[in-house]
């Protein structure tokens, strides 16, 4: 185990697999940006190279800070848990929200361009 997870009492085995999925749906979320982001760098887009370049590492560095901060937000549950204590808020949720508007307001901007 952890040294990050010792101390405290263990906590009711589906509270803690439920921590684990959560931790996985948040994985499979930056793993489909990320395919997103390399799909979208191999099709490319009509306009400046610039744009699609730009496009693909802002999905590529999302998908690594969703990646990172699941795990982070995994390790932060996990302690909360033992120690009896409220689980801390993510800032995951508003970091993704933001995202997903930011990019359903581009593909509009895009497909109203597009000649």
């Amino acid at each position: 185990m952890s040294g990050a997870l010792q101390g405290g009492q263990e906590p009711d085995y589906r509270f803690t697999l439920a921590n684990e999925r959560t931790f996985l749906a948040w994985a499979r979320t930056a793993l489909a940006i990320l395919a997103g982001a390399m799909v979208l760098h191999q099709i490319g887009l009509p306009g400046p190279k610039w744009v699609v370049l730009g496009a693909t590492c802002g999905l590529a560095l999302l998908s690594g800070l969703l990646a990172a901060g699941a795990y982070r937000q995994w390790l932060h549950n996990q302690q909360a848990m033992r120690h009896a204590m409220p689980l801390p808020r993510s800032p995951l949720v508003p970091l993704l929200g933001a995202a997903v508007t930011l990019l359903s307001a581009g593909g509009v901007a895009a497909m109203l361009l597009r000649p």
